[in-house]
């Protein structure tokens, strides 16, 4: 039988979901709750929003002065190797590593005076909006969380919005699973917080393209019908005895639809896409520079198949291959030494992917509904140091953000002449979360939850969507 499993909790009804968070694991996106059961047509009344949203990380710190806040002006010591290039938009430049982004600028948005982060390696804040945290691995207890902890993007959305497509899970997960690269997020992508691990993400793992795995659950053993519908029998079991058996039947069938529906599977198998689309990815050529030949680049093509598919949250995390710590060999964003061979090989990659994604989401006329969104944990100091390095820098770093229906081509936000601090337009990460609920159809000014102690918790703090992103 297919075991699901997850510890025991109690939740602010005083119920016992031990079964609730043994599917809860798995983030069916909250598909079993009443209140975000609606059909498709019911909906409809938010046209002309956002559906979704791609969220593609960049774990470690990526330098905002080689990326998109270059200072070629300045001294030696803080301007380094690499120069500016012209954009589609006029006036605005980025790094010369990037030249597919700087042809597609004119769809999206520079955002070089990000700010309100600390000095610690976590991706929480990418995730959630809320810098504040419990104590996670390697990363310091920042108080200031809800009982409970806030909730993800995706969960957030799973609650409020509920799922899109019958048989896609709202909220999907592609960051590896492996201890390394959790170690450096630190954090879950799909985190349902306060909400409860119904609204958690679905972890997909991409061993290879070829042989995918859902939670450790091979996709062929998905079509087991009859070992699933006794997983679930025994789950309504438990909520019985737990007097708790209203909606069962009806969260039974939404969980065995997106188990057992094609849509997730065939989104995840890319031998289904047509090779001209895998060639704009990259797909179609060797990398011979890059250990094994290998490179994280599909999982832009995967976040573009699962988001058209029908989830509305993806998030994925991207560095060269393999993504793990630096110390141990393997790559993320967290470049001490050798800043600029990292580069180097790390943002032609990257330029590539978000290129390919924004491009092909505006060729099937996606990408007014879709929003994407780049960006990594802090940014990195202005000054070189002895190794060839940056290090942590938290008081400003850079971002991209496209689609949506938003403003685009344009830059948003300066900083000081060495890029020290933000100067003009400082942008708190918050207005960009509130700019992305207000696409998405969500008021932070009145949406409110209850965390596991009973207090309300608004989404997000003063903080209000950015007027020129969202007018």
């Amino acid at each position: 039988m297919l075991k699901i499993a997850g510890p025991k909790s109690l939740y602010c009804d005083g119920i016992s979901r031990r079964s609730w968070m043994q599917i809860g694991a798995l983030g069916l996106g909250g598909l079993a709750l009443p209140d975000i059961l609606q059909a498709e047509s019911e909906r409809a009344s938010s046209s002309g929003r956002a559906k979704g949203i791609i969220n593609v990380l960049l774990p470690g710190g990526p330098s905002h002065l080689d990326m998109y806040d270059l200072k070629p002006e300045a001294p030696t010591e803080i301007r380094g190797e690499f120069r500016p290039i012209a954009t589609n938009v006029p006036g605005v430049e980025i790094c010369e590593l990037m030249p597919r982004l700087a042809a597609n600028a004119d769809k999206l948005t520079l955002l070089r005076s990000l700010n309100g982060f600390h000095n610690d390696h976590n991706s929480h804040w990418n995730i959630t909006g809320w810098e504040s945290h419990k104590v996670m691995p390697a990363s310091p207890e920042i108080p200031g969380y809800p009982t409970g902890d806030w909730p993800s993007l995706g969960a957030v959305m799973s609650r409020n919005l509920g799922s899109r497509v019958t048989g896609v899970p709202t909220s999907i997960d592609l960051a590896p699973v492996d201890p390394d690269s959790r170690f450096i997020m630190r954090t879950d992508p799909g985190v349902g917080g306060y909400l409860g691990p119904a609204h958690a993400g679905f972890k997909v793992q991409a061993v290879d393209r070829k042989n995918i795995t859902l939670n450790g659950t091979s996709l062929n053993r998905l079509a087991d019908r009859k070992t699933l519908l006794a997983s679930f029998d025994q789950f309504r079991r438990e909520v019985d005895k737990a007097n708790s058996a209203d909606g069962i039947n009806e969260f039974n069938r939404q969980a065995f639809e997106v188990l057992t529906s094609p849509r997730l599977a065939e989104a995840l198998d890319l031998s289904l896409e047509d090779e001209a689309t895998k060639a704009k990815y990259g797909l179609d050529r060797q990398y011979p520079g890059e250990r094994e030949g290998k490179t994280l680049l599909d999982q832009f093509l995967l976040a573009r198949r699962v988001i058209e598919a029908g989830a509305r949250c993806v998030t994925l995390a991207f560095s060269r291959w393999p993504f793990g710590r630096m110390l141990q060999g393997d790559y993320n964003w967290d470049w001490h030494k050798d800043n600029f061979n990292e580069a180097r090989g790390a943002l032609p990659l990257f330029d590539l992917g978000m290129s390919a994604l924004i491009e092909d989401l505006s060729d099937r006329g996606l990408l007014d509904e879709v929003i994407v969104v780049a960006w990594g944990e802090f940014g990195r100091t202005p000054k070189i140091n002895g190794n060839a390095g940056r290090d942590h820098w938290p008081n400003v770093a850079g971002g991209l953000i496209a689609g949506g229906g938003m403003k685009h081509g344009q830059v948003i936000g300066s900083t000081s002449r060495l890029g020290e601090e933000p100067l003009n337009r400082p942008v708190h990460f918050q207005e960009v979360f509130a700019a992305i609920y207000d696409r998405l159809g969500i008021d932070t000014a009145t949406t409110q939850y209850i965390d596991l102690a009973g207090r309300p918790q608004f989404l997000l703090g003063d903080h209000k969507a950015m007027p020129e992103l969202v007018g």
